[in-house]
């Protein structure tokens, strides 16, 4: 957390999956263990890199994953459990507006 996040900011996380299978996968253990209120995927994107000094590019599937600012650490380690990448993708960006009831919505749903 940085010194403007709070804990119940709503993040929204970027996380590429190399396939369908393991999406779904990280997707139940995150909604089942409520470190995400929701987890959005989005089948058929297409990411360009350098990975090892070689240019690839792969066909992936992207996870909106929508958590609070509290629960962010517990939600990293568990990525990084279930993920088969060697270093996958965990960008997570600050909500700063949004719909009230929403956002309150995803703070009850990863709350105690």
């Amino acid at each position: 957390m940085t010194a403007s996040t709070t804990p119940d900011m709503v993040l929204l996380c970027y996380c590429s999956c190399p396939d369908a299978a393991s999406a779904q996968a990280i997707a139940t253990a995150l909604i089942d263990e409520r470190l995400a209120a929701c987890v959005s995927r989005l089948p058929g994107i297409s990411s360009t890199y350098r990975w090892q000094g070689t240019v690839t590019t792969d066909s992936e599937e992207l996870l909106l994953v929508k958590t609070t600012a509290a629960r962010f650490d517990a939600l990293k380690a568990r990525l990084l459990q279930l993920h088969p990448y060697e270093l996958p993708e965990l960008i997570a960006v600050p909500v700063n507006f949004g719909h009230t009831v929403y956002l309150d919505w995803v703070r009850q749903a990863v709350g105690d």
